[in-house]
């Protein structure tokens, strides 16, 4: 499992039928610091997450046993919320303690 920050929605409006009615979701991957690690991707949610969401996921083909239809095309899926990753003292999933997604102007506050 991994650690990411969802970072946006996608609309997809023809996909693969096993992934209907399955959100699709924006992650950027975060290292053990909580910064940025790699290209954001696209991840099924198995769970209600929304931007701004600090999440674990995994890859590869457990992501795709993880969708309510097993054995659709995906390569990522989002597991779970992160409520508390204490590394070093710091936890992660508070604001202010790790990376976070930089606020465009306008941007409303959830």
């Amino acid at each position: 499992m991994y650690l990411a920050r969802v970072i946006g929605r996608v609309v997809a409006t023809q996909r693969y039928a096993g992934l209907d009615g399955v959100a699709l979701q924006l992650i950027q991957p975060l290292d053990e610091a909580g910064a940025p690690m790699g290209d954001p991707l696209v991840a099924c949610a198995t769970v209600s997450s929304g931007p701004g969401d600090f999440v674990h996921w995994i890859d590869g083909r457990e992501a795709a046993l993880a969708c309510p239809e097993t054995y659709v095309p995906v390569d990522a899926a989002i597991l779970g919320f992160v409520e508390q990753a204490d590394v070093l003292g710091r936890d992660l999933a508070k604001p202010g303690q790790a990376w976070e997604q930089p606020r465009a102007s306008g941007a409303q506050e959830r």
